[in-house]
C-alpha cells in the first residue's frame, strides 16, 4: 500500500444554524471540517509509500492522526471491510483498552461497552452510558439500539481516556464516533452479496450520484439474515418424563407439538434491515447543508444463551411440577443449547405466563448539520437531530422449563438535540485555534414490562416507567502554537442534567401490586451540575516524531433507582467522575515504514456507582418497618485507581505487504468502596481485561492483468473478565483468542471482487458476556457465547 488516505471527504470551513435532519440507529451524517486543518503532505511525500495517513476530526477540526495529542484507534471504512467487521461490537477487537460486548437476552438489543476499565453494561434508562457513542458527532444516549452496522462508513475514531470537555457527558471513559461517508455526486457505488454458514445472506449496497451541479445525493442499504446457533430445546422430550432419573413421573411434560423434533427454536439468529438517505447542498463557497434520514428495523429471536449454574435454595415458590423437579444442574444443556420455553405453568399463588422469543427493534432519525464559513478564518457549525426508537424483547433468564424468571419488556425513546460550535483562528499563522459552543439535548425514556420473578417470592407485576431528561452545557478549547514545534490546548465544559423517574407497579388486571403498589406514582428526582478540564503540552521533536502530557477529566451522569421495591428506596446518586494523567508518543520512523502511537496513563476514578443489595445495612430507613423487601439500590460507594499502558504499530516493510497490531494493559485497584455493596479492594470492575493484544497482516499479491489476490489474517486475544461488580466464580468469563481469515480476488479494473472469510477460524468456544443472578438469590447464572466457526462468500460490483 502507497500514499494517503483521507478518511474525511473534504477540507471546509464550517457553520451555519442547522435544520431538522435525522439519526436513529444507524449512521448519520459525515461531516466537513470545521477549521483549518493541519496542512497535508506534499504529492511526492506521500507517494514514496509507507503507512498511510489519516485524518481525524476528535478536536473538531481535520488533523493529521500523528500531529494530534490524544489516543486515538482510528479504522477506516476498506479495513473494517478486511476484517470481516460488519457491526460495532467487533471494532474493540483490534483497539486496546476497548470492550464492546452485544448483550444477552436480558437487556435487549442493547450494546455494552468499556474503555479503560470505565463503562456501562446496565441498559436501563435511568442509568448512564460510561462511553460515548456519536454518530456524525451526534450523540446518542442510550445503549439500547446501539449495536450499529457498519453501514457505508467513511471511518471509526476510538477516543481513549475521558474526553469531558469536547464529548462532554458521559464520556467518562472515552467516545467512539462513526463518519459516513458524504455525497460527492461522482455518479459511483457498488452492491455486495454475501452467502455463509447456517443460510447467512447479505446484501449491501450504496449509489452516489449528483442532482445539480452543487447537489448530491448518497443512498445506502443492507439487509442481513442468518439463522441461530443456540438450540432451544424442549427438556420433557429430550428425557420424557418416567423415563429418565431427570425427569420422574409426573415431573415436566413435552412442550414441542410440532413434530418438528426436540427443538424449539434456534436463538442467536440474524434479521436486520437498515437504509440511510443523504442529501448535500453546497449553496456556495462559504455554506454548506447536508441532511440525512435513515431507519432500522429488527426482528429476531433473541441472544443465544447458556446455563452454566442452576442450584436454587430460596424460598421463592419455583417449583409448579411437583416433587423431584428441582431447579439445578439438571437443566445445564452444554455447549450452544439451552432448555427454555419462554412458560411458566400455574401454580400456587400464581397464574400461567408465557412469552415470545422475539427481540424486535424500529428505529429512525433525522438529522442536519449546517457548516458556515463566516470569513477567512472562522466558520460556524450547527448540529440538529431528533431519532426515535420503540423495541420489545423478552427474556426467560433460568433457561429452562420452570421459568421462574420471566420477562416481557419494551422501551420507547425519542431525543432531540442541537450543537452549536464556533470556530476560528487568531494571529499571523493562525497561532492560536479557538472552538467555542453550546450543547442541549431533551430525551424521553418509557420503559415498561411484565416481570415474574418467582424466585424473589413476588407475584407477577406490570410497570410503564416515564424517564424524561435533559442536559445543557457550553464549552471552549483553545490550541496555541508558542512556537514551531510547541503547542499548549486547553479546555473546559460546564453541564447541567436533570432526570425524572415516574413508577408504576400494577397486577396484570391493573389494580395496584400488593407488594410494590406503594410505588405507584412516586417520582424520584435527580439534578446536577459538573465542570470538566482537558490541558495537554504537545510537543514536536521532529516532524517524525511528537509528544504530548495532559490532564483531563470527565463524569457520568447520575440518576434515580430504576429497581426499587419500596418508596423509600426511590433514591438518587450522583454522577461518578474520573481525572486522568497521561503522556504518549506518536512516531513515524524509517520513511513511514513503521508507525508506532503508545500512551500510559493514570485515573483516579471517584464516586463509583455500586449496587447495594442490603438495604436494611447500608440504611435502615430504606426498608419499612416490619417488611423484608429485596434491594437492589445504586449509591457512590467506591474509588479506584487505574493505570495503565497501550500502543499500536502498523508496520509496512515492503510494497503490498501491511502489518498491523495493538496491545493493552489496564491495573484496576478498588482504594475506598463500602463493604455494604459485597465489593472489596481485592476486586477488578466488570469487564476489564487487563491484557488485550491484536495482530494482523495482509499482502497485496498482484497478478498482472489478472488482478490482485490480497490474503489476510487476524488474531486478536482477551484475558479473563468478570462481568459482575462482585467478581465471583459465577460470573467470571475465562480468557480467549479467535483468528479470523479472508482472502479476496479484485480484478485489474477494480471494479468487482470476490473474498471469502472464516471467522472463529480455530472454533474457539467463549463467552462474550453473562448474567449472573446468584447474589439476587435465583441460584443461577448464565452466559452467552460467541458466534462458532462461520464462513462466508462475498462478492461486490463497484460502478
Amino acid at each position: 500500500m502507497t500514499g494517503k488516505i483521507y478518511l474525511h471527504s473534504r477540507y471546509a470551513f464550517v457553520a451555519g444554524a442547522s435544520a431538522l435532519a435525522l439519526c436513529a440507529t444507524v449512521p448519520a451524517l459525515a461531516q466537513t471540517q470545521t477549521t483549518p486543518a493541519t496542512p497535508a503532505p506534499a504529492a511526492s511525500d506521500a507517494a514514496r509509500g509507507g503507512v498511510e495517513e489519516i485524518v481525524v476530526t476528535a478536536q473538531f477540526r481535520e488533523q493529521n492522526l500523528q500531529k494530534t495529542p490524544l489516543a486515538i484507534t482510528a479504522v477506516s471504512g476498506a479495513m473494517l471491510e478486511a476484517r470481516s467487521q460488519t457491526n460495532i461490537a467487533q471494532v474493540a477487537n483490534e483497539a486496546p483498552s476497548v470492550t464492546l460486548k452485544p448483550q444477552g437476552a436480558a437487556f435487549g438489543p442493547s450494546l455494552g461497552a468499556s474503555i479503560r476499565g470505565i463503562g456501562q453494561f446496565d441498559f436501563n434508562p435511568a442509568l448512564e452510558p460510561g462511553v460515548g457513542v456519536y454518530v456524525d458527532d451526534v450523540y446518542y444516549a442510550t445503549l439500547t439500539g446501539s449495536v450499529f452496522d457498519l453501514l457505508d462508513l467513511d471511518r471509526v475514531e476510538v477516543l481513549r481516556g475521558p474526553q469531558g470537555t469536547l464529548a462532554g457527558k458521559n464520556s467518562i471513559g472515552g467516545a467512539i464516533k462513526l463518519y459516513s461517508k458524504k455525497p460527492v455526486g461522482d455518479n459511483t457505488g457498488y452492491i455486495s452479496a454475501t452467502y455463509g454458514s447456517r443460510d447467512r445472506m447479505d446484501l449491501r449496497g450504496s449509489a452516489d450520484f449528483g442532482l445539480t451541479d452543487n447537489l448530491f445525493a448518497r443512498l445506502s442499504g443492507v439487509a442481513k439474515k442468518q439463522g441461530g446457533y443456540i438450540k432451544r430445546l424442549d427438556f420433557g422430550c429430550v428425557y420424557p418424563a418416567g423415563t429418565s432419573p431427570l425427569n420422574p413421573a409426573g415431573g415436566i411434560p413435552a412442550k414441542n407439538t410440532s413434530g418438528e423434533g426436540c427443538t424449539l427454536a434456534k436463538d442467536g439468529d440474524v434479521d436486520y434491515q437498515a437504509a440511510r438517505a443523504q442529501l448535500r447542498w453546497e449553496a456556495s463557497d462559504t455554506l454548506e447543508i447536508n441532511l440525512i434520514g435513515d431507519f432500522t428495523h429488527e426482528d429476531r429471536h433473541t441472544a443465544g444463551s447458556v446455563l452454566t449454574y442452576a442450584n436454587y435454595t430460596g424460598t421463592g415458590d419455583i417449583n409448579p411440577y411437583g416433587p423431584g423437579v428441582a431447579y439445578d444442574s439438571r437443566f445445564l444443556c452444554g455447549r450452544y443449547c439451552n432448555y427454555a420455553t419462554f412458560q411458566s405453568d400455574a401454580d400456587t399463588g400464581y397464574a400461567a405466563a408465557d412469552a415470545e422469543d422475539r427481540v424486535r427493534y424500529k428505529g429512525y432519525g433525522f438529522s442536519g448539520t449546517i457548516d458556515w464559513k463566516l470569513g477567512d478564518n472562522v466558520a460556524l457549525k450547527s448540529i440538529t437531530a431528533y431519532r426515535r426508537y420503540s423495541t420489545h424483547f423478552n427474556n426467560d433468564d433460568d433457561f429452562s422449563p420452570l421459568a421462574h424468571s420471566l420477562g416481557r419488556s419494551a422501551v420507547r425513546f425519542h431525543s432531540f438535540s442541537q450543537e452549536l460550535r464556533l470556530n476560528g483562528a487568531l494571529g499571523s499563522a493562525n497561532q492560536f485555534e479557538y472552538t467555542i459552543g453550546g450543547f442541549y439535548q431533551d430525551q424521553r425514556s418509557v420503559y415498561a414490562s411484565y416481570q415474574d420473578l418467582r424466585y424473589a417470592g413476588l407475584t407477577p407485576f406490570y410497570q410503564d416507567d416515564p424517564v424524561p431528561a435533559d442536559t445543557k452545557a457550553v464549552f471552549a478549547q483553545g490550541i496555541y502554537h508558542l512556537t514551531d514545534q510547541l503547542t499548549l490546548t486547553g479546555g473546559i465544559r460546564y453541564t447541567k442534567e436533570s432526570k425524572d423517574y415516574t413508577f408504576s407497579r400494577r397486577n396484570p388486571d391493573g389494580t395496584l401490586h400488593p407488594t410494590l403498589g406503594g410505588l405507584d406514582g412516586v417520582t424520584g428526582h435527580y439534578s446536577g451540575d459538573r465542570v470538566d478540564y482537558r490541558a495537554n503540552i504537545q510537543y514536536q521533536f521532529t516532524p517524525e516524531l511528537m509528544g504530548y502530557v495532559q490532564y483531563s477529566t470527565g463524569f457520568k451522569g447520575g440518576g434515580i433507582n430504576p429497581r426499587p421495591f419500596a418508596a423509600t428506596q426511590v433514591q438518587n446518586f450522583g454522577p461518578e467522575t474520573l481525572e486522568t494523567y497521561e503522556g504518549g508518543v506518536k512516531a513515524d520512523l524509517f520513511d513511514r515504514m513503521v508507525r508506532v502511537n503508545a500512551a500510559v496513563f493514570y485515573s483516579n476514578y471517584k464516586d463509583i456507582q455500586l449496587a447495594v443489595l442490603s438495604c436494611p445495612q447500608y440504611n435502615p430507613s430504606f426498608i419499612p418497618p416490619g417488611a423484608s423487601f429485596p434491594c437492589a439500590l445504586p449509591v457512590n460507594a467506591g474509588d479506584a485507581h487505574i493505570k495503565g499502558a497501550e500502543a499500536e504499530i502498523n508496520l509496512r516493510p515492503t510494497e503490498g505487504l501491511s502489518i498491523d497490531g495493538s496491545v493493552s494493559y489496564v491495573d484496576f485497584n478498588y482504594y475506598n468502596v463500602d463493604p455494604i455493596t459485597g465489593v472489596t479492594e481485592d476486586m477488578t470492575t466488570p469487564y476489564n481485561p487487563k491484557w488485550k493484544w491484536s495482530i494482523g497482516a495482509q499482502y497485496e499479491i498482484p497478478l498482472g492483468d489478472a488482478g490482485t489476490l490480497i490474503p489476510r489474517i487476524d488474531a486478536s486475544y482477551q484475558a479473563m473478565v468478570y462481568t459482575n461488580a462482585v467478581n465471583s466464580n459465577f460470573n467470571r468469563l475465562d480468557s480467549y483468542t479467535i483468528a479470523n481469515a479472508r482472502l479476496t480476488y479484485r480484478n485489474s479494473a477494480n471494479d468487482w471482487e470476490a473474498s471469502l472469510e472464516v471467522t472463529n477460524l480455530f472454533d474457539k468456544y467463549y463467552f462474550l458476556t453473562s448474567f449472573d443472578l446468584t447474589g439476587a438469590g435465583a441460584g443461577l447464572s448464565s452466559a452467552q457465547p460467541g458466534r462458532p466457526r462461520e464462513w462466508a462468500l462475498t462478492v461486490k460490483k463497484k460502478f
